[in-house]
């Protein structure tokens, strides 16, 4: 049994104390209370204060001893997994970083701090409100937010870098700035300014006016009203004709139009050359206004190629009636425009007809104003290509021309 050891314990007076005895008796005391009860009182303890700790098991036991240890390690190291029934911490509580789960009861406020994972079943009051703080990863399947505010952060408070909000209802509110780059909102009701509506997750554009199907036909055009947005507002149909009206079509609306060149003075010069006419062409007119030249040479017109002006192989005759008599005349250097001297002023028309395999005919009628004539010709010609270019020269090749103007009109 152990000794109690205090001052009213009783030695013999006069006795002997050895050295076996003194060893037993410290070895089997037991510290009495009023000896620590009568301890200066400490009112605060520092993480370096020794306490004496021992197992209620062993109170009693000689042989196992009581340990000390600092208050640090007391709650570093000392403290197990257990229950801590009525535990109540007055002032803040603050640990380092949690790896393991924690609960806290609907009664807890945490006003700052960084929760790494949380899960929050369905809540009925404001209780679980996080007024600052980061959530860095976690689920929140049912949620009631009264009132959400967010002012300008300088750092990640108030941000939810990764999470699920199954269900989101906002009554009352606005959501200024919503930045998501990665994540899905599986279930967003909201009305939209303007023409767009999200209903549980689902967007749809509002009725624009049309009534939905089809418009138009092989036999019937569309008729459709687009507003600025692109919309169509409204859309009907109507018939048109395949036969146009009579008049309606100009030659600047065929594939193949008309076309007059531009007019060319006859004033200088031993040719006027037309180039660049199209491959399509059937029919090409010459026109001549008060041309001269400076000698009695016939003046005729050479058709040509890419390769060239044509200026042998002719067929052409032609017939020239002054006042005073009448004269015929071949040339086979090109289509004859007979003239009886330099006098000569012709006005008048060369028609170049295409009749396939690169054959082309002419036909002319002219007046001659300066001798008091008129002249008719006809003739053809062969090429070895197609029609690109006509000339309109002298038969002598030398005469230059000294008045007047010419063009072309050609058509498909």
């Amino acid at each position: 049994m152990a000794n109690v050891l205090d001052r009213n314990f009783d030695f013999a007076t006069n006795g002997t104390v050895t050295s076996a005895g003194l060893h037993n008796l410290i070895d089997e005391t037991n510290i009495y209370a009023g000896l620590i009860s009568t301890q200066e009182e400490r009112t605060s303890v520092g993480t370096g204060d020794l306490l004496l700790i021992a197992n209620s098991s062993s109170i009693g036991s000689p042989q196992i001893a009581a340990n000390r240890t600092t208050v640090y390690n007391l709650f570093e190291d000392a403290l197990t997994g257990g229950t801590y029934v009525n535990a109540q911490l007055s002032g803040n509580l603050t640990y380092g970083t949690a790896t393991g789960s924690r609960t806290i009861s609907t009664g807890a406020n945490i006003t700052n701090g960084t929760i790494s994972t949380l899960i929050a079943g369905t809540t009925t009051s404001t209780a679980a409100a996080i007024t600052n703080g980061t959530i860095t990863n976690g689920t929140i399947t049912t949620a009631l937010i009264p009132t959400l505010t967010a002012g300008t952060t300088t750092g990640t408070a108030g941000i939810l870098t990764a999470g699920t909000i199954a269900t989101l209802n906002s009554t009352t509110g606005t959501i200024a700035t919503l930045n998501s780059t990665t994540g899905t909102i599986t279930n967003l009701s909201t009305t939209l300014a303007g023409d767009f509506t999200i209903s549980n997750g689902t967007g749809t554009l509002g009725t624009s006016g049309a009534t939905a199907g089809t418009y138009g036909s092989v036999s019937a055009i569309p008729f459709l009203t687009v507003n600025a947005k692109g919309i169509i507002t409204s859309a009907t149909t109507g018939t048109f004709s395949t036969t146009p009206a009579d008049g309606s079509i100009t030659p600047a609306k065929l594939s193949q139009p008309f076309t007059s060149a531009t007019a060319i003075a006859t004033t200088s010069g031993t040719a006027i050359d037309f180039t660049g006419i199209p491959s399509w062409v059937k029919r090409i007119t010459v026109m001549l206004n008060q041309v001269s030249t400076s000698g009695a040479s016939l003046q005729i017109v050479q058709i040509g190629t890419s390769s060239g002006i044509v200026n042998s192989g002719y067929t052409s005759g032609a017939t020239y009636l002054p006042s005073a008599g009448g004269s015929y005349t071949t040339v086979s250097s090109g289509f004859n425009i007979p003239a009886g001297s330099a006098n000569s002023i012709q006005s008048g028309a060369v028609q170049i007809f295409y009749m396939g395999l690169d054959l082309w005919i002419y036909s002319y009628v002219a007046v001659n104003t300066g001798e008091n004539g008129s002249s008719v010709g006809g003739g053809s010609k062969t090429l070895s290509g197609t029609l690109d270019r006509i000339r309109l020269t002298t038969a002598n090749g030398t005469d230059t021309f000294d008045s007047g103007s010419a063009n072309i009109l050609y058509e498909g």
